[in-house]
């Protein structure tokens, strides 16, 4: 067929460029392979030697698991190559009052979520109980450092739902390897010098300075936030965010433990700070530890010495002694569109908003997946493909910015002028002013949500509007579903106690677990 889609050219590597090679590969690669006895699909990706990783992002969600799978990683590989260990969700410090206050947000659903809605009845034992703890026995366990499964649980298999923590730049590692290795990506180690354009205005070919001139039907700007195609080449503008989320600066250090058998969290924390807040993963050989922060509202020494008073107090004076420190900056926000004529841009190129909650990484899987399942077989069809893709990823960018922005929104804290101002209505969207304002008296469930594959769940906006104290109005004696279900939904919380209990005396801890699979590997599914 004339201008069939079978060349893609990925311009970047680091972790946005090698995952998205992987699961457009792994769809094509093999499914090409398979139908014809030979393969007429290439997937090019060329990535400069002189640039380095910035690999801030160590966190991932759930779907990363499935994504893994798909692409043909083992997940005994995964943990050994990468450094990896268990995400069960966030625990979040100081957010609500600023002392000694904390929440969590649970991959895991509450308890039967899809038939019963127990945030209405959590409203008459919400003295006794915490609403995570109430509905999800996933917060015990990362509470006390455990593992969401143990060594006899097959690959990508759980107990509990859960993610990943992990060293970026031996993941890149290992998706180029599994990626030239065994799904056929051709690799190009060589900068990019030129973008040459055909008569219609697509990108004909990239030229380089090692390689000569890559031609290709479909080119993937990974290139980070410089978007060397999608913004330097094609002018698409970046739309701030900032008047709704204030951070455009991080301070990262990488932390080593004080003893080499130091528990590691299997959750990520946050810890909110004067004009930020700060994260901490746990990794199995060392934990990483920024400040992210609003350059607007604090000094980058103020910034610092937040920072390293954290470190003292969790790592040791000596490891805030040693730490070395590197600065970031960004303007939150993202591209007005993502796919422009024969052009898509993914990860830092598209944008970011800052790293709370992690949806850097899915962001990344989502939009290859998109690419993968629904390439265009021809030039005639983008554009129509490329509109669908454009409105599917400006509606999922709206609702990472209504979810990031809720947790600052909440705060009772007015003890500095950052945290004051988020919660003016200027800087709030008016979509998610709504969702508040509807919350006031009802509970957020199914409905509120408007596409089958949203990025944030009810339940998430549920974790974080009653880990934050958020009061709802609402009797569940009014109605009579609420009633009927009353004596249901109290079977439900004490089900979910004994699960807890369960949970805590089986599971390992997050390190124990580590070690195991070391040594032993998880059973292959």
């Amino acid at each position: 067929m004339k201008n069939t889609i079978n060349r893609i050219v990925i311009v970047g590597g680091g972790t946005a460029g090698w995952l998205t090679a992987g699961i457009i590969a792994a769809e094509h690669y093999i499914a090409s392979s398979l139908s014809s006895g030979e393969n007429n699909f290439h997937l090019v990706l060329i990535e400069s030697p002189d640039i380095p990783t910035i690999g801030v992002g160590e966190g991932t969600w759930p779907s990363m698991r499935s994504t893994l799978k798909k692409i043909g990683i083992s997940e005994t590989d995964f943990f050994r190559q990468c450094s990896a260990s268990f995400k069960q969700g966030t625990e979040f410090h100081n957010w609500t009052e600023g002392k000694d206050d904390t929440y969590t947000h649970p991959f895991t659903m509450p308890h039967n979520f899809h038939e019963s809605n127990l945030a209405p009845h959590w409203q008459q034992i919400r003295e006794k109980v915490n609403f995570a703890n109430a509905v999800n026995p996933q917060s015990a366990l990362f509470d006390s450092q455990l593992a969401p499964k143990n060594i006899a649980t097959p690959e990508y298999a759980f107990h509990v739902n859960y993610g990943y923590h992990l060293d970026a730049g031996k993941f890149a590692e290992l998706l180029r390897q599994h990626c030239v290795d065994k799904l056929g990506v051709e690799h190009v180690s060589a900068n990019l010098t030129a973008i040459n354009s055909a008569e219609n205005g697509d990108i004909a070919s990239i030229s380089t300075d090692t390689q000569g001139e890559v031609f290709g039907d479909l080119f993937i700007d990974c290139s980070g936030s410089r978007a060397l195609l999608l913004g330097e080449h094609y002018g698409i503008p970046l739309v701030s965010k900032s008047q709704y989320l204030f951070n455009n600066s991080a301070l990262a250090a990488q932390v080593p433990y004080e003893n080499p058998d130091d528990p590691i969290q299997s959750a990520t924390l946050s810890t909110a700070q004067t004009a930020g807040w700060i994260w901490d993963i746990g990794l199995p050989t060392r934990r990483g530890i920024g400040h992210i922060y609003s350059s607007d509202y604090t000094t980058e020494q103020s910034a610092r010495t937040e920072l390293l008073d954290y470190i003292a107090k969790t790592a040791g004076k000596q490891a805030a002694a040693e730490a070395t420190i590197r600065k970031i900056t960004f303007d939150p926000g993202h591209r007005e569109k993502f796919w422009h004529k024969n052009c898509v841009g993914i990860g830092m190129s598209s944008g970011f908003i800052e790293p709370l909650e992690a949806s850097a990484l899915v962001l990344v899987e989502l939009s290859a997946a998109m690419i993968a399942e629904q390439l265009p077989a021809n030039r005639k069809i983008m554009d129509l493909v490329a509109k669908r893709f454009n409105e599917k990823f400006l509606y999922r960018w709206d609702r990472i910015v209504d979810f990031l922005k809720l947790h600052y929104v909440l705060t009772q804290r007015t003890d500095s002028q950052y945290w004051i101002d988020n919660c003016k209505p200027s800087s709030i969207p008016q979509s998610l002013q709504d969702l508040l304002e509807i919350w006031q008296f009802q509970p957020p469930w199914h409905r509120d949500t408007q596409h089958a594959d949203e990025m944030f769940p009810a339940a998430s906006f549920q974790y974080i509007l009653y880990g934050m104290n958020y009061k709802t109005q609402i009797d569940p004696s009014s109605r009579r579903s609420d009633r009927e279900t009353s004596g249901k939904a109290m079977e439900l919380f004490a089900e979910n106690a004994k699960r807890t209990q369960q949970l805590m005396h089986t599971m390992p801890t997050n390190r124990e677990l580590i070690n195991k699979i070391y040594k032993y590997g998880f059973q292959k599914i």
